[in-house]
């Protein structure tokens, strides 16, 4: 549909409707001694929009150069201020996690395989380091808990190994795990 306001002389084209053929892009023309110009609306909303962000963003960047003039006045109470906050944060966030309380899930219904443990040859004692182990005891906290040197904690650790076919405590504690040797 074609809009004509004779004052001005402008046409506004809504791509609606209509036989008149409006030229793409708008352009200016003459009409009965006159300047007559066509208008697309979607150009016109796009241009708006373009105008509305950049005069948005301008206000933005002229707020925070007010902000930073106002900041240089107290900018060391500020970084201290922010510095400290950061600081506690962290502590309190690694306070909470490192504080809390483990939780550990046992199978009630655990049955030991001592057909798999005599086939491997270890020994209760051992049973019992590879259990301490599993529970995330260090050498030094098993040989406490056992009441024996930490020398004979490692030569069972090293006895179990051997048994196991393994390298490390995490090899270990699996693989008696899928031979339900502990829980």
């Amino acid at each position: 549909m074609n809009i004509w306001q004779k004052p001005y002389n402008i046409a506004v084209w809504t791509g609606q409707g209509g036989q008149d053929k409006i030229p793409s892009p708008p352009v200016a023309g003459f009409c009965d001694g006159g300047l007559l110009l066509y208008i697309d609306i979607a150009i016109v909303k796009k241009t708006i929009l373009i105008y509305g962000l950049s005069l948005a963003a301008l206000v933005g960047l002229l707020r925070v150069i007010e902000y930073r003039f106002l900041m240089h006045d107290f900018s060391f109470e500020f970084y201290i201020g922010t510095i400290a906050l950061f600081f506690t944060t962290l502590g309190v966030w690694a306070g909470f996690r490192l504080t809390r309380k483990r939780t550990v899930l046992e199978n009630s219904n655990f049955v030991q395989n001592a057909a798999e443990q005599a086939r491997l040859g270890i020994s209760p004692r051992e049973l019992e380091v590879l259990d301490l182990i599993s529970r995330g005891m260090s050498n030094q906290e098993i040989a406490d808990r056992l009441f024996v040197s930490l020398h004979t904690v490692k030569s069972h650790t090293s006895s179990l190994f051997l048994k196991l076919d393994v390298n490390r405590r995490t090899q270990a504690i699996r693989k008696a795990r899928e031979l339900q040797l502990i829980p």
